[in-house]
């Protein structure tokens, strides 16, 4: 039923009103489909291939202002006012790091990191701390990871000076409440029973423990035993050791006065004392435990092999590391060589990459790898090789230097997207020994690298003859067997160790 009714010539007039819009409506319509198709065809006629396009170059990246002092007790600070929002953050990055526990006490190193800041302070509470930041919307944070530790907090500008307050409490005044050491550890513990879950995380342990060795820092993991030897005593030794002013970078950013900035930090860190027997660590030597080999885990429920193959790499101050970044952009991408060979045309996988992968302050890995069906397993990992031996021997192309260097040069902008990468980069060049402008330097070698240099990288630092072979996958469904990549096919053993009985009293 019609909610109104018109009769008459009321009735003959609103016919020829509504006639008249719909007309209209057509008329407009059409008109705009037809500029729409006429634009669309005028947009590709001119339409060019993205070869032929012509951009302006990047504009060149100029770091913020910032400022950079050490205090008398040895902290050195870097400082840099953004008043683009009303927000102040800071990051201290602690000269620490796993790799500097003890072999029988793997996990020392995360629980410090994370009771000091789950446990609360001498002068507040694990809760009342969190009450007080959960009030202002602000955060603080601790954690200690392989090679550094860091203690970080986010607040509004107007909460600033006690959210910074609680921030050194954190950092210098840690109570480790035993009870939060306990929570830790049974966290802990239910990772270690879930790490089997997922292949791709046993591929890339078991990887680093061929490469690196399984008692190396950079391969061992944690366990049921060492968890247990861990005490509240030895977070205290360990934070001692290394948590003192001389041994810190503390990096602020955001919405602040400089001046006034500098006077809050003296007030609540100037007063902290030095560590005067504080020593360069003694950094863990790094050697390939395995010069060869292929490596299996068994997995028989998986329809698909996951496929890690490498050895020891290098470390980013290597004066070859740009021509191997461009070497990295040759291998990998739409258009690289791994994309075309063994994905498009091979059709042996959705991903596949091979990366030169260095460190700061200690050798990192070349990894190529992927995931493949169970029955291509042993053509992937052919294929790959075939891939690394090619680029030692076949000379990159003109078009596919150019793409490498320009994707490479390209996101070279990314690393400065915001103040904070740019405060953070600095802060990472100081704490591991390199130059302010390390970055620029790099940018400048890769635009210079040519042809020759990537061959000549590809020959010198790959190492064909020394490549490590892991597969984890369902042994009964990889045919042909993997023993058509060697003779010797070594399985490993990723059975969880049980947890040691306690001793009875």
């Amino acid at each position: 039923m019609h909610r109104y009714k018109v009769k008459g010539k009321k009735q003959v007039a609103w016919k020829m009103q509504y006639g008249k819009r719909l007309i209209y409506a057509l008329v407009v319509t059409f008109a705009f489909l037809l500029f729409t198709f006429n634009f669309s065809l005028a947009a590709t006629a001119a339409a060019k291939h993205y070869t032929e396009l012509q951009l302006p170059p990047l504009p060149e990246i100029k770091l913020p202002k910032y400022d950079r002092f050490v205090l008398q007790n040895g902290m050195v600070v870097y400082l840099m006012e953004d008043h683009e929002l009303p927000l102040v953050g800071g990051t201290a990055l602690v000269r620490t790091g796993s790799r500097l526990e003890p072999g029988d006490k793997v996990g020392l190193a995360e629980f410090t990191g994370e009771v000091m800041r789950s446990g609360g302070t001498k002068q507040h509470s694990a809760d009342e701390l969190n009450e007080l930041l959960e009030q202002r919307a602000a955060s603080v944070e601790t954690g200690i990871g392989e090679t550094s530790g860091s203690a970080s907090f986010e607040a509004l500008t107007e909460d600033l000076d006690t959210v910074f307050g609680l921030f050194t409490e954190v950092l210098r005044s840690p109570v480790f409440a035993p009870e939060k050491l306990d929570l830790a550890k049974t966290q802990e513990k239910g990772s270690i029973a879930r790490r089997n879950d997922n292949p791709n995380s046993i591929a890339g342990r078991e990887f680093r423990k061929l490469i690196y060795g399984k008692d190396s820092p950079y391969g061992r993991t944690t366990e049921y035993r060492t968890i247990d030897k861990i005490s509240r005593e030895d977070l205290l030794k360990f934070y001692q050791q290394y948590f003192a002013p001389n041994n810190i970078i503390l990096g602020i950013l955001g919405d602040f006065d400089a001046k006034k900035m500098r006077s809050l930090i003296q007030a609540k860190l100037g007063d902290w004392k030095p560590n005067p027997n504080l020593a360069k660590p003694q950094l863990p030597q790094v050697s390939q435990a395995n010069t060869g080999g292929v490596f299996f885990v068994n997995q028989p429920q998986l329809t698909q092999s996951n496929i890690y193959i490498g050895h020891l790499g290098g470390k980013l101050d290597s004066p070859d590391y740009p021509a191997l970044d461009v070497l990295n952009g040759v291998f990998n991408g739409f258009g690289g060589r791994l994309f075309n060979e063994v994905r498009s045309r091979q059709g042996l996988a959705y991903s596949v990459y091979g990366q030169w992968s260095p460190r700061y302050d200690y050798p990192g890995m070349f990894i190529a790898g992927g995931q493949t069906r169970s029955q291509t397993t042993v053509q992937f990992v052919k294929s790959l090789e075939a891939e690394i031996k090619r680029i030692q021997t076949q000379r990159v192309t003109p078009q596919e230097l150019a793409f490498a260097k320009e994707s490479t040069l390209n996101s070279f902008v990314f690393n400065f997207e915001d103040s904070n990468q740019t405060i953070s980069r600095l802060m990472r060049y100081e704490y591991y020994g390199y130059p302010a402008d390390f970055l620029f330097r790099y940018q400048k070698a890769v635009a210079a690298t040519t042809a020759a240099d990537v061959q000549r990288v590809a020959k010198q630092y790959l190492k064909p003859e020394n490549l490590v072979t892991l597969v984890v996958g369902n042994q009964t469904a990889i045919q042909p067997p993997l023993t058509q990549l060697a003779t010797k096919v070594t399985p490993i053993d990723v059975t969880i160790p049980p947890a040691q009985p306690q001793a009875q009293n």
